[in-house]
Order: structure tokens, then C-alpha cells, then sequence
């Protein structure tokens, strides 16, 4: 069953076209191709690799002494949990609401996640954290700040220094966002940034490890497959470090090639002039959707300086038929929009209940509850003003046909 409105809306834009790379980025990259210098450590006498000098930048733009470039988020998630310390059999308190290669890092880090409950605005649940970090066992926390929305980091911290849970942050959906002035990724022990293609900066694959920490950053470097090629970074720690570890850490070949950073520098001195733009579109369509019966937008906690390259609302008083119905219309009539209340994974979609993978089914009933009914969609800045107000006509006009 489908609604076919006489005065239907209509919207034509993909969601999944990105703006073009900075011309800088593309020259550079023919100069790389021409060179043939497309190995991070393929490199002339005296020469510096573009990935050594998008470490040292993207270090410098967060604050933090040290940065590695890797093959995706994924792989820097991963690296980040060998290079902390985490065992097989080990506990990892992680997000229920994530994306799949999160559980997939722990998964191939031979760890064991134990996932924590969402509240009704797609956040870590607090309460859920702290009673699994006093009674689970584990000691280290993964937390994902999914589609760009971030739990208080300041009662996070706390938990973790009171219970010595060491903290990896995901901050695949926020690099540019901060909370409370200080940069996501910057809180705990490490942090893991993105660059795929729907991330703020786009290369395609790539992933960004940041850390303040000599040890980590070393096994970080020499997990990523340096050799004994590291003393061609520039983010690095003193050549003594290194010899605590060198024989130690397999090569895991994980590494960013100069393309890739190439195309990721001229994107990072523009990263916040772009998040302004996706701000400007997302207070947009908050304001025209705020006052829709059945929908429901968290409020932003006024320390979170969130970036809002993606849209969440939830569906309220309706049951799971009318939900499908309501995400068939939309996307039907172009307004793309991601369930998390299939029960089959779909795209990038998918929940902690297809992971079969992870042996032991954990129940979590709000999370459930939440994503049953939680629609989700990108922002592209291909996205004019003026479309934005056109997909939250769209969005408007199928509530009311749905649920009059």
C-alpha cells in the first residue's frame, strides 16, 4: 500500500551526490599520478609524503600531539583497540546504535562487545553506562557518537576515570563537532575520524587516528604497516619508543595512500566553513518540522556543537505498519529515508540484532523501542535552501496523509 496524492511533492535531487573536490585536491593528485608517488612512503630525497603532512595538520587542528593516517574508520577503530591494549576475551562496552564495522573492530580484535542502551534522543544511554561499567567487567569503552549526536562527555569521562575504563572514541559522524568547546576524539585515550564519501571530508576509504599518547601512537604507526619505515612521519614519538615495540606489532597493512591525503587536505581547511553550511540546512529543516503532529526532534544540549550533516526524528503515536508506510512514501516520492526498524539489514543499515556473529543475544528494550521508530536522512550540501524546504514539505505533506 502506497498514498498517491493528486498534489503529490515531488523531490529529484540524490541524497547520495557530493560536492566536488577542491581543485587544489585534484591538481595535486595529477601531480601524484604523473609522479607515480602514490605510496605513503615512496618518497624523493628530502621529500614529505602528503600523508605524513596531513598527520601533522589534521594533529594540529585538533589539538592533540599525535595523528595517523589509515586505510577507513574501521581500520583505525580496530587499530586503536590493538594498540590500547585490548585482549581476545576481553569486554568492550560499545553503542547498540552504531554501524557495523564498530562491532566489527571488536569482533576481528577477538574482543567481546557489550552494548549499552539508547534514550529517546539517540544517546548513550548514561544510566545504562554507568551500571555496565560497574558490573560488566569490562575495561575499555567504544562510544560512537552516531549520526553527529553527542552524549555529555563530561559525565562519560567521569564514569570512566571512577571505574579505569580506558575510552576509544568514534567520531566517524563528528569530525569538526565538539562538546563544549573541545573537539570530539579528544576526550579519552584515542580517536577514530572518517573520511568516506557521506562523511564531512570526502576520500572515498579513509581514517584518521588521533592520540595524545607516545605508546599508542607507535603501535598505532606500526600496526598501520610503517616497517621500519616510521621515521618517515612527522606525528611521531621519539625513536626510543619505537624500540619498545617494533618487534612486537604485526604489519596489518593498513595504511592511507598519498591520494587519498591529497584529496583530504584542501577539504580539511574548509572543514568549518562546510559545517556551518550543514547547520544552516539542518536548523532549517528543524524549524519547518518542529511543529508536525507524530514526529518528534530531540532538543541539542547547549554544550554540544554538533554538525548537522544528517536528520533524525522519531515517529510518535503509531504503530510499525504505518512507520513502513511512512519511509515507503517519502523515499518513493525522493526523500531518502533509513529505517532502523527493519528486521533484515539493508545498505548501511543494520542493528545489533543482525550481528549474529556475536554469540551471546543481548536484549535491549528502549534501544529496540527508539529505532523502531527513529526515520533518518542525509543532508547534502548539493542541497540548496530552498530543497531543504522542499523535503520537509515532503516529509510534512506524508505525515498528514498518514496519520491524519
Amino acid at each position: 500500500m502506497t498514498f498517491h496524492s493528486k498534489n503529490a511533492i515531488t523531490f529529484y535531487k540524490e541524497f547520495t551526490r557530493q560536492e566536488s573536490i577542491p581543485e587544489s585536491g585534484i591538481k595535486r593528485v595529477v601531480e601524484l599520478l604523473e609522479s607515480g608517488r602514490l605510496h605513503r612512503y615512496n618518497t624523493a630525497v628530502g621529500e614529505v609524503s602528503d600523508v605524513a603532512l596531513l598527520e601533522k595538520e589534521y594533529a594540529d587542528y585538533v589539538g592533540v600531539r599525535y595523528c595517523v593516517g589509515l586505510s577507513s574508520c574501521g581500520s583505525a577503530i580496530y587499530v586503536a583497540l590493538k594498540s590500547v591494549g585490548v585482549l581476545p576475551g576481553d569486554k568492550v562496552l560499545c553503542n547498540s546504535f552504531t554501524l557495523a564495522p564498530v562491532p566489527g573492530a571488536i569482533e576481528n580484535a577477538g574482543a567481546l562487545p557489550v552494548f549499552l542502551e539508547i534514550t529517546d534522543g539517540y544517546l548513550t544511554d548514561l544510566n545504562d553506562l554507568e551500571y555496565k561499567a560497574a558490573h560488566s567487567g569490562a575495561k575499555y569503552l567504544l562510544l560512537s557518537h552516531m549520526r553527529g549526536h553527542i552524549v555529555d562527555m563530561d559525565i562519560v569521562t567521569d564514569i570512566c576515570n571512577r571505574y579505569g575504563i580506558i575510552l576509544i572514541e568514534d567520531s566517524a559522524h563528528t569530525m569538526g563537532c565538539r562538546w563544549d568547546g573541545k573537539f570530539t576524539g579528544t576526550f579519552g585515550k584515542v580517536g577514530c575520524f572518517s573520511t568516506q564519501t557521506y562523511k564531512h571530508i570526502n576520500s572515498g576509504e579513509g581514517g584518521l587516528l588521533v592520540t595524545d599518547d607516545d605508546d599508542i601512537i607507535a603501535k598505532a604507526i606500526l600496526y598501520s604497516g610503517s616497517y621500519m619505515l616510521y621515521h618517515q612521519h612527522i606525528s611521531k614519538p621519539p625513536s626510543e619508543v619505537f624500540e619498545r615495540h617494533k618487534k612486537l606489532i604485526p604489519n596489518s597493512s593498513l595504511r592511507m595512500s598519498n591520494l587519498v591525503a591529497a584529496l583530504i587536505r584542501p577539504q580539511l581547511v574548509a572543514l568549518d566553513q562546510q559545517c556551518l553550511r550543514w547547520n544552516e540546512r539542518y536548523n532549517l529543516l528543524e524549524v519547518e518540522l518542529e511543529d508536525v503532529p507524530h514526529i518528534f526532534i530531540p532538543k541539542r544540549p547547549e554544550k554540544e556543537g554538533y554538525v548537522g550533516s544528517s536528520f533524525q526524528f522519531s515517529l510518535t503515536d503509531t504503530d510499525l505498519v504505518s512507520t513502513e508506510l511512512f519511509v515507503k512514501t517519502c523515499t518513493e516520492r525522493g526523500v531518502v529515508i533509513k529505517w532502523f526498524g527493519n528486521k533484515e539489514p539493508i545498505g548501511y543499515t543494520s542493528t545489533w540484532e543482525s550481528w549474529e556473529y556475536i554469540k551471546e543475544y543481548q536484549p535491549l528494550p528502549n534501544t529496540r523501542k527508539v529505532l523502531d521508530f527513529m526515520c533518518d536522512f542525509r543532508i547534502s550540501l548539493t542541497f540548496s535552501l530552498e530543497d531543504c524546504k522542499t523535503i520537509a514539505a515532503i516529509i510534512r505533506q506524508v505525515a498528514v496523509e498518514i496519520f491524519p
